[in-house]
């Protein structure tokens, strides 16, 4: 009698817990759901599936991959490899004595300075690829006018760009500045008003100068 009654007792603990998934497993899911919300398992952890499962359909349930790796295909389950981010251009900023392409307080290029040209920019720039962007920016000493000093920066820079297109660069790619003596050199001797006009001229050579920013593309 007694056995009977546990009998019992444990079938109807079983069919309340069958009720319940029953209840909980409101969609046509490949796994059983219980009352949580969460996929019934067994004692040993594996997925108690319905009569909807099959590969296929297992593919497409939300607890696929965490019940049933192993037998779905390997791009379902495991994320697809992340396409590398395109490398930033590469940004260039050479710079060039003003005695290298002009003679003094001249606007022609002279046949060094296009070799300078050539060895310093294009020669850099033959690894790297299509240019984006070009700034071509004059400089000059502090000697001599303001108004002068502003058309003669902005004059070689002009000058540079015109033999940057001649050799095959974009126009509409590159800008030209005039930055007069605005923009010093640093970490250069200082050269004292004192000094005689020669020696003053050649200690303030490396402010005289012209630099071109190149921003490319990765090759």
């Amino acid at each position: 009698m007694k056995t009977t009654f546990i009998a019992q007792s444990l079938t109807a603990i079983g069919l309340l817990a069958m009720s319940a998934v029953a209840q909980a497993q409101t969609t046509d899911r490949v796994y059983v759901i219980d009352q949580r919300g969460e996929v019934a398992r067994s004692g040993t952890g594996l997925c108690w599936r319905t009569g909807f499962w099959t590969p296929a359909a297992a593919a497409t349930d939300p607890a696929g991959c965490s019940c049933d790796k192993d037998l779905l295909p390997k791009e379902k389950c495991e994320p697809a490899a992340a396409t590398p981010a395109a490398a930033a251009p590469a940004a260039k900023a050479i710079t060039i004595a003003s005695k290298e392409l002009f003679d003094y307080n001249k606007a022609v290029l002279t046949p060094a300075g296009k070799a300078a040209i050539d060895r310093e920019v294009f020669g850099k720039l033959k690894d790297a690829g299509p240019v984006k962007s070009v700034l071509v920016t004059g400089h000059t000493d502090r000697l001599g006018s303001q108004q002068y000093n502003q058309k003669l920066s902005e004059k070689r820079a002009e000058v540079v760009k015109g033999y940057l297109v001649s050799k095959g660069m974009a126009a509409n790619k590159i800008e030209t500045l005039g930055a007069d003596k605005t923009q010093p050199a640093t970490g250069v001797p200082k050269c004292e008003d004192s000094l005689p006009k020669k020696q003053l001229v050649e200690c303030l050579a490396p402010h005289r100068r012209v630099t071109i920013d190149v921003t490319a593309e990765p090759k």
